[in-house]
């Protein structure tokens, strides 16, 4: 259930492969990395049961709706399994929801068949109407998941928050939560309201009853 993140800027090849050894010894859903990496996470993760997350349009959000399917093409090239693209919440509060649909769903058609699509609403900049607005348009644009945070936003995972978006998607979009998810107490807390992936740097600390800094 846990996704094992390094995103940050200054994130090193070696870190990288350190991720990707504990994501396999702890056998994590994913790695979850920047599209620089997608490639040497894939190679070094090859036949090990563990997918590779890339993040597209992130952290903002707000890159055209070209670019988020041209990362999409190009990360999914390199060997990602997942994307976890950014929503576009400026134009989700500027009331312009068909182009938030179109966003999402141009790119849940550039990865039709060779990998899942995430969208991280950034919960953190959102009222509860915006919540509710955006889980209905990614539902119908086709998402395989709804996400909590970037962790580079306001705010991170709630269990309201993880509770509110699996009320408004239908069953086959599930829910991932991120963004200050450092304990097990925390995780088991998510996984309670009804999240089914966790998107944390804290991932090692989480199976050993340590804690981390989180993501």
């Amino acid at each position: 259930m846990i996704d094992h993140t390094l995103l940050k800027p200054d994130a090193t090849q070696e870190q990288i492969a350190q991720l990707c050894q504990e994501a396999k010894t702890h056998r994590f859903a994913t790695v979850c990395v920047n599209g620089a990496w997608t490639s040497l996470a894939a190679e070094l993760l090859h036949e090990s049961g563990v997918g590779v997350a890339t993040v597209i349009g992130f952290p903002l959000g707000a890159a055209t709706t070209r670019v988020k399917v041209f990362e999409a093409y190009c990360a999914i090239d390199a060997g990602a399994t997942e994307l976890d693209m950014v929503l576009h919440v400026g134009a989700l509060k500027s009331g312009l929801l068909s182009e938030v649909y179109t966003d999402v769903r141009q790119v849940v058609e550039a990865a039709a068949g060779r990998a899942l699509v995430k969208v991280i609403l950034e919960t953190g900049s959102l009222t509860e109407e915006e919540k509710i607005t955006a889980c209905i348009l990614c539902d119908l644009a086709g998402a395989d998941y709804v996400k909590t945070s970037t962790g580079f936003g306001t705010g991170g995972a709630t269990e309201a928050d993880v509770l509110l978006m699996n009320q408004y998607t239908r069953k086959s979009v599930r829910v991932k939560a991120s963004g200050g998810v450092r304990t097990a107490e925390a995780a088991h807390a998510m996984i309670t309201a009804g999240a089914s992936r966790l998107g944390t740097s804290s991932g090692v600390q989480l199976v050993t009853g340590g804690e981390g800094q989180g993501y």
